[in-house]
């Protein structure tokens, strides 16, 4: 059997190494050609038999797709979700229900159509001007709102509110931008506040069968700004009564997002009320080395969803029960406090030197100008820490202290 990965990007280029381990050839298709370099940055052509760019129509495709031999389409980010699931409809292939498309990559109709079927969406609506949205704010009586894009991801331009005028600013800010993959803002979605802890759920499905491989717990800072950072998150062990709860409702999301065969991504907030989804993704989550997480806990969403393309029964015997983390294991996120250029590498190997260090990951260079990160998109990248919880905990308040000192550019 042969895949063809759309947008092949951020997790998607693990997932390419992943298939061909396990002897799948691969094409690779390009939804665009200005894609930002934020995404293309590690993309190996070496590991596709052939790369195809998309020319807007993509039933243009499906003779050279079907002729090179493909009998599934999967999207390697968010980007190509709804390029995917339009090669895999016209081809006939696995995958989702198409018809839901939309309300898969646009926000405000995930939202709409999740609530539709009776399942807990936060309050909010769309607009195409800061003054109506500041409007609704003042008559919802919201004491903290989010601003942000319908169509993006990583934390792009998302805005955390407090006020009206916050509200419309921010609203500016982001009808007045492209999104992360440059498609220009024609409206923006703001909604409440949610309180609570959050949670994000990798899951591989087939023929509707759903399985959370990954359940994981953030934690996120926020800044003087408005704007989230994450900091670190960890999974989260089966039979913990609130991330059980996520596991239950994470399926019901799916079934109504029409996510019927292929990987998925979703974040939900743990809130007084019970589960409540934030969005969805119809594709693998970002911000992972596949490798780290099998070591410690068995099984990545990665390496389930290529066994999967292999072996589709793979899905349906998986067990989400039997996984358990042997480690304390911490994704940290790194931030940059202030702008500057990175002076050498030797930043790297000072990393290095904390005894839990298990993994980095990043698109630092020496010579380059490093913001100060203000989101996920300007993070200079992410660790795994993985040991005794009292390991891990001190080797991540050493990390912190050194970044609060300049590490990256000092």
């Amino acid at each position: 059997m042969k895949i063809a990965l759309v947008d092949g990007y951020s997790t998607g280029r693990l997932l390419a190494e992943a298939v061909r381990r396990r002897g799948l050839p691969a094409v690779h298709v390009r939804s665009s050609d200005r894609m930002p370099a934020y995404f293309t940055r590690g993309f190996d052509p070496s590991h596709y038999e052939q790369c195809l760019t998309a020319d807007g129509d993509p039933a243009a495709l499906v003779p050279r797709l079907a002729g090179l031999g493909v009998a599934r389409v999967l999207a390697g980010t968010e980007s190509g979700v709804e390029l995917a699931d339009a090669l895999t409809h016209l081809m006939g292939l696995p995958g989702h229900r198409f018809a839901d498309v939309a309300a898969r990559r646009d926000k405000i109709a995930m939202a709409r159509t999740v609530a539709a079927a009776g399942l807990a969406v936060p309050l909010g609506a769309a607009f195409a001007g800061p003054a109506s949205a500041g409007a609704w704010y003042a008559a919802n009586g919201l004491g903290g709102a989010v601003v942000k894009p319908p169509r993006s991801a990583g934390s792009d331009n998302v805005w955390f509110c407090g006020d009206r005028r916050q509200v419309e600013d921010a609203c500016a800010q982001v009808l007045a931008a492209d999104n992360v993959y440059g498609e220009h803002n024609g409206s923006v979605l703001v909604q409440e506040r949610l309180a609570g802890a959050e949670y994000y759920a990798n899951t591989v499905s087939h023929d509707g069968v759903h399985r959370v491989v990954e359940l994981w717990r953030y934690t996120k800072r926020g800044t003087a700004s408005g704007r989230p950072v994450y900091d670190f998150e960890q999974p989260v062990p089966v039979g913990c009564p609130q991330g059980d709860a996520v596991r239950r409702f994470v399926p019901l999301v799916l079934d109504t997002l029409g996510i019927v065969t292929g990987a998925a991504h979703t974040e939900v907030m743990a809130t007084g009320r019970g589960p409540v989804l934030i969005e969805s993704g119809a594709r693998l989550g970002g911000g992972t080395l596949p490798w780290v997480v099998e070591k410690f806990c068995g099984v990545s969403q990665t390496g389930l969803l290529a066994d999967a393309l292999v072996d589709p029964a793979a899905v349906s015997r998986f067990d989400e029960r039997d996984v358990r983390c042997t480690v304390d294991l911490r994704n940290v996120a790194l931030i940059n406090h202030e702008e500057a250029t990175v002076r050498s590498d030797r930043w790297e190997e000072r990393l290095r030197e904390l005894p839990t260090l298990v993994a980095v990951s990043h698109a630092v260079r020496a010579g380059a100008v490093l913001p100060a990160t203000a989101d996920l998109l300007t993070s200079p990248g992410f660790v795994y820490l993985a040991g005794a919880p009292v390991e891990v905990d001190r080797d991540y308040r050493t990390l912190r202290e050194w970044e609060e000192h300049g590490l990256y550019t000092g």
